[in-house]
Formats: structure tokens, C-alpha cells, sequence
């Protein structure tokens, strides 16, 4: 991670516009067709939100403004992108968890069952500072139609919500939410994200 010139990028109208805007968070709501993924799930024993975890992260990994986040006042440039997830603990309670994004989906499977349970145990939140994380929170049991983040003004970072999937006639559904720092990237980059999101799932090897 390091402090970069948002003059000397794409983003300094951006910068200039947007980082003093008392609200410069924006929402996009997309539903995506979840279908080869609830069926690669089942298939392969894998988790539904691992594997939703992982799609977000190479659809993410493949637009370069992900890289970039603006952090208290100053924009900074990160190497790596991870993902991170609310993990339910042995209090009762919820931590938060980091995963780093890996192309390989066995490994990031690894890493991701490996840390969740860590979290779950230690009731300790597990942190990647020097990676710029991809919120997100799947509340997989309730049948929501969408959700809106939190603007703290404390953390810009992206962040997606999400429910239940839902049948169809001929496919699965699911409503997400993208919450965005306008800074960070425009509208059509946000756009670009979730079309890559949704090919990332429909080409996912069965």
C-alpha cells in the first residue's frame, strides 16, 4: 500500500469532486442469475458464500480502480485485493473476517475455511490492512429485497449485501447491493463490475 497523486491518475476529477462530499457513497442494485453457482455448490460441497466470496474478488481483481481506495483524506494504491466476510462467532456475536483474493479457487477455499474458523473461535476479528478489501454481508436466511451501507466516514471501502436466493421457474436469483466511494470509481465502473460478476459466475467450470 502506498499514498499516490490522484493528480497523476484517472481518478483526480474524481478526487477533486468527490472526497469532501458529505455523502459520496453510491449504491447500485443488481440481481444476478446464481444458478450454475447454487449447482457448483452442491456439487462440490462447497459453501455458497465462499464461492460468491471468490467470484466478487475475480470480478473485482479484473478493474483496476479496485486498486485504489482514498484513506483519510489521501489516496492510496494497493498491491492485492481480499474479500471480507461476517462471520457468526462462538458468542453469539459477529466478527469480521479478511480473506486475500487468490485466482486459485481451491486454495482461496483454503484460506477462507481456515480463517472463518479462526475468527469463530477466537472471537477476534481478522484485519488485512495492506490489502484493499471488498466488504460484504450475506444475510442468507432472510428474504430481503436489498439493502443500503452504512456511510461511517471512517472506511470508503466497497461493500456488497445480499439475502436469500430465490427460485424461479427455470433459474436462481439473488439481489445484491454494491455500495461504492465515487472517488474510488464512476458509475460505469461499477456497472463493468457486476456484468464481470455475473460472467464470472456463469463461467464457472462445473
Amino acid at each position: 500500500m502506498k499514498e499516490i497523486n490522484p493528480g497523476e491518475t484517472s481518478r483526480a476529477y474524481a478526487f477533486e469532486m468527490w472526497m469532501k462530499a458529505p455523502m459520496p457513497m453510491v449504491t447500485f442494485f443488481k440481481t444476478l442469475d446464481v444458478s450454475r453457482l447454487v449447482k457448483f455448490s452442491r456439487q462440490k460441497g462447497l459453501k455458497f458464500n465462499m464461492l460468491m466470496c471468490w467470484s466478487i474478488g475475480k470480478a473485482a481483481s479484473r478493474v483496476k480502480e479496485f486498486y485504489m481506495l482514498p484513506v483519510g483524506g489521501k489516496l492510496m494504491q494497493y498491491d492485492t485485493i481480499a474479500v471480507n466476510t461476517i462471520v457468526a462467532n462462538k458468542d453469539g456475536e459477529v466478527s469480521s473476517c479478511d480473506i486475500p483474493f487468490c485466482e486459485n479457487l481451491a486454495e482461496f477455499n483454503e484460506d477462507y475455511l481456515r480463517l472463518t474458523r479462526q475468527v469463530a473461535e477466537s472471537c477476534e476479528n481478522h484485519d488485512l490492512t495492506d490489502s484493499m478489501v471488498i466488504g460484504t454481508s450475506a444475510l442468507a436466511r432472510y428474504d430481503i429485497d436489498g439493502a443500503v451501507g452504512m456511510y461511517s466516514g471512517i472506511f470508503n471501502n466497497p461493500f456488497m449485501i445480499w439475502g436469500k436466493y430465490k427460485k424461479r421457474l427455470f433459474k436462481t436469483v439473488l439481489t445484491v447491493s454494491f455500495q461504492f466511494h465515487h472517488t474510488q470509481m464512476d458509475g460505469a465502473h461499477a456497472a463493468d463490475f457486476l456484468y464481470s460478476l455475473q460472467q464470472e459466475i456463469n463461467h464457472l467450470k462445473l
